[in-house]
């Protein structure tokens, strides 16, 4: 692999890391909804989730889904309704849904990892990045593709976490400055629930696999 292909690839990431989608979406309602903590932890989610696609596209399992598009609508459904379930938990929580300052984290933060992962995992649309993506940069030559992919792969994860990290954290300072009211509190949690639902909506909307 040449220095100037994995620059390239770099530069690629970034800018389509900046690009809002679902993933950043997510991640900025989580900051909203549980404060630095939950913004950082569910960028750690959204990276696992873009591993697990990594790992199945180095071992050419997304090439198999990406041929089945009735498993591919199975995977869209289970994801949709998975966020429109996060929607009406947050919007039923209203402002008790917030941390307050010295509450315990462990669980809530564990839950928000892993619906960032499922969350993640359930999007389709991340395996047909992917192998649309990745092996644009992939070249004949040197290192086996495997190789090539797995380093890509790792690249575009690493820069993926970043950013959402800063965003996450970013959202999460905000919600820390005015959790202090209930009644902000509760509107923040209605924003939350508004994307969540969004997202899930978005996701049903689309047509199905042909």
């Amino acid at each position: 692999m040449q220095f100037s292909v994995v620059l390239s690839f770099m530069l690629a990431c970034l800018v389509l890391n900046l690009v809002p989608g679902p993933g950043m979406l997510f991640t900025i309602a989580q900051g909203i909804r549980r404060g630095p903590a939950g913004g950082l932890v569910s960028a750690l989610g959204m990276a696992t989730g873009m591993l697990v696609h990594g790992t199945l596209a180095t071992l050419g399992l997304s090439a198999l889904l990406s041929t089945a598009p009735v498993a591919l609508d199975v995977v869209r459904i289970g994801g949709a309704l998975f966020l429109l379930y996060l929607a009406v938990t947050t919007w039923r929580s209203g402002a008790d849904g917030f941390l307050e300052p010295g509450q315990r984290t462990d669980g809530s933060l564990g839950r928000t990892y892993l619906s960032a992962v499922l969350t993640n995992i359930a999007n389709p649309k991340v395996i047909v990045f992917y192998l649309s993506f990745v092996p644009q940069f992939l070249s004949a030559g040197g290192w086996p593709i495997p190789a090539q992919t797995a380093v890509l792969g790792a690249i575009l994860i690493l820069l993926g976490l970043l950013v959402d990290a800063v965003i996450g954290l970013c959202s999460g300072a905000l919600s820390a400055l005015l959790r202090a009211k209930p009644a902000i509190r509760r509107w923040m949690s209605r924003i939350a629930a508004g994307v969540f639902a969004g997202l899930g909506i978005r996701l049903l909307s689309e047509p199905a696999a042909s």
